[in-house]
């Protein structure tokens, strides 16, 4: 069809009819390839965009077939990242298997370990013995992750569709979030720091200033992204309308999160099924009535301000909790490390080492087997579902009575929600499909666990 053969990005004729891969360049390849037809009434076009084009959000495939401009189908394909999480979870230790699942949704690495700790505790009978300083620091981190995750897809949703500040800006308050996320945990991704019975460490000197530095900070910077899209006609124009799905349409495909809400239907895991004492926290579930791709990108921007609520409000009480524990009482569960900052940065408390080391061989044992052999796990099962920011995740986690888990297997949102992909974007134009994908916001990470 081209005279040029490109062996990565090539056109051929098929049974179903011409097929272009799409990677990322100008359009202009697919119309000069269909300017060599005098007559393409009725041709069917398939393009396959992804998995490498930069508006998939991740190795994601999409196979577009087109009458024209018009999507007339489309089909998702995903496994491309094949990272075998789940599997990888059952030859390692009950705490381990936080270091696999926080990798899975990278940009919400915090409600992936919630639900899954969540889901350990309840097999541990623990729920109730988790001090209330872990459960307030744990409500502070997810928020803070709601508000960088919701500003990623807001940024690169803006990105795609030609808003550039937008994108700008929304990368650079993330980068606060994660400076935060460094300060508290010593990562910005990946932290494993929420641990069953607690976190891994008490907040370092200084952290509560910061944070509320921060807060301060992004109630004078939210109100750009109202300024910058609000009302902004092109903006409205490009989001109005498109990737549309209604609440019964919500509901048949068990889509949940932003994309629910913006139906006007208020269902939010913190609100209807509370956990790590969400119910004691003051803050509103945000909805829009449009079911569209506007509707999410405001739902997502409402939700930024009530998780600043939330921050605040952990941050008060986390100042009288000055002291108080952060792991379980239970030595046989609780992560035995005693965390402090030394001259080489972060390392094990002097008193710790002395303590297991040279005075007391059952405390050096017990020491020994906890970290190389891990607790073990009640037979049983749980499935704890948690709000993230793109809708319902639960890991649902089996024991055997062992030291690892038998199975764990995430029920992760952006698998489910990436079901509406079709709906959302046949019948309307090629360049709405960007759109509805990027008001979906799908991790690739928690499709292809």
């Amino acid at each position: 069809m081209t005279t040029e053969h490109d062996i990565y990005a090539g056109t051929a004729d098929t049974a179903e009819g011409k097929v272009f891969t799409v990677t990322g360049q100008d359009w202009d390849s697919i119309t000069e390839g269909l300017g060599d037809y005098d007559d393409v009434t009725g041709e069917r076009v398939v393009v396959n965009m992804g998995p490498q084009h930069p508006s998939t959000h991740g190795v994601l495939r999409l196979i577009l077939e087109l009458e024209g401009e018009t999507v007339t189908e489309a089909r998702c394909g995903i496994g491309y990242l094949h990272t075998g999480i789940e599997k990888n979870m059952e030859y390692r230790s009950w705490v381990q298997g936080v270091t696999f699942c926080t990798r899975m949704d990278y940009l919400a690495p915090f409600y992936n370990e919630m639900t899954y700790v969540l889901g350990v505790e309840r097999l541990l009978g623990i729920d109730d013995d988790v001090p209330e300083k872990a459960q307030v620091m744990r409500v502070l981190l997810m928020e803070l992750n709601r508000i960088s995750s919701h500003l990623v897809c807001i940024a690169t949703g803006g990105m795609e569709i030609g808003a550039l500040t937008v994108m700008t800006i929304g990368f650079r308050e993330r980068e606060l979030v994660l400076d935060l996320f460094e300060l508290i945990t010593g990562l910005r991704m990946n932290h494993a720091f929420i641990r069953p019975g607690g976190v891994a460490q008490d907040l370092p000197p200084g952290a509560l200033d910061e944070i509320r530095s921060f807060v301060a900070l992004m109630k004078k910077r939210l109100p750009e992204y109202a300024d910058l899209c609000n009302a902004n006609p092109i903006f409205k124009g490009r989001l109005e309308g498109v990737g549309h799905l209604d609440l019964a349409g919500c509901l048949a495909l068990g889509l949940t999160g932003p994309v629910l809400r913006s139906t006007g239907y208020p269902w939010d895991l913190r609100k209807t099924q509370p956990y790590c004492g969400y119910e004691t926290y003051d803050f509103d579930v945000q909805t829009w009535d449009t079911a569209d791709s506007y509707g999410r990108f405001r739902v997502r921007l409402a939700e930024m301000w009530e998780s600043l609520r939330i921050v605040e409000q952990a941050a008060d009480r986390l100042a009288n909790l000055e002291g108080a524990p952060v792991m379980v009482a239970d030595k046989k569960i609780a992560w035995p490390s005693q965390l402090a900052v030394g001259s080489d940065g972060l390392g094990n408390s002097l008193d710790h080492i002395r303590h297991i080391m040279g005075e007391s061989m059952e405390a050096l044992i017990h020491h020994f087997k906890l970290v190389t052999e891990g607790f073990r796990v009640p037979p049983g099962q749980a499935y704890v579902p948690i709000e993230s920011p793109r809708g319902e995740l639960g890991a649902h986690v089996v024991s055997d009575g062992g030291t690892r888990p038998f199975r764990a297997h995430f029920r992760d949102p952006s698998f489910t929600n990436l079901q509406a992909t079709s709906v959302m974007s046949e019948g309307g134009m090629v360049a709405d499909v960007i759109v509805a994908i990027a008001s979906i916001d799908p991790v690739m990470g928690g499709v292809d666990r």
